[in-house]
């Protein structure tokens, strides 16, 4: 009876914390959007020597979407260069109502699959990294990946099965994967981002990682005999 009402108590105690911790998650969003449509509203006006404070929080994103969708780093610092001169050309054209982050990253993907589309399925050029190469972009394609062993991980040999697993995927399941297994876009922004329902990116996401375990399972399997199955 006790451990109940303590339970109770306990709950009841949690409840308005959790809400308050919410609370300041949206509240502390809020003002970062409202920092932001400022800072637009002042590159907008002229000074263009601030689009650089707002663009390089998503400097990263951009770069490491270009990467996984291209495995070309040459290519992908074009993709993000060309990204963000075709934002600050095209800011006059940024709806307050969208996250500009889920508009600069429609514009990374529209600048990638283009390249994809005249290169007509060329083969990738490989990246040269090690886990090692502090300079290295590989490292984030599967930051907290959970659907593969975090000791495997630490394989260079599996490192390079998971990146071509991720790259052979077609493209609009790649694409959903990126956005949000691996930058962690919720599902409203990777479907914004991508111009599809929600549901379709519940779909191929689902498909996407189906289709990595089913690529993958026989070489982690063997590399890792005690691992029996993916834990998802």
């Amino acid at each position: 009876m006790h451990h109940v009402l303590l339970t109770g108590r306990l709950t009841e105690i949690s409840q308005p914390l959790k809400r308050a911790g919410d609370e300041q998650s949206v509240m502390s969003e809020v003002q970062h959007q409202d920092a932001e449509t400022e800072l637009i509203a002042s590159v907008l006006a002229g000074n263009i020597h601030l689009f650089h404070e707002l663009v390089r929080p998503y400097e990263r994103t951009v770069y490491a979407m270009a990467v996984g969708l291209l495995r070309n780093e040459q290519e992908a610092e074009d993709v993000a260069q060309e990204t963000f001169l075709k934002a600050l050309r095209n800011l006059h054209t940024w709806r307050a109502e969208a996250k500009f982050s889920t508009w600069l990253i429609t514009i990374a993907l529209n600048e990638a699959r283009a390249r994809l589309r005249r290169a007509q399925a060329a083969p990738f050029e490989p990246i040269e990294s090690t886990p090692d190469d502090p300079h290295r972009v590989a490292p984030e394609l599967l930051r907290d990946w959970r659907e593969v062993p975090s000791e495997v991980l630490e394989r260079l040999e599996v490192w390079q099965l998971v990146q071509d697993a991720v790259t052979e995927l077609p493209l609009i399941y790649r694409e959903v994967f990126l956005l949000r297994d691996v930058e962690e876009l919720s599902v409203n922004e990777a479907a914004e981002a991508l111009s599809i329902t929600t549901a379709s990116v519940k779909v191929r996401l689902h498909r996407a990682r189906i289709m990595l375990q089913k690529r993958l399972a026989p070489q982690l399997k063997r590399l890792g005999p005690k691992r029996k199955r993916f834990p998802w």
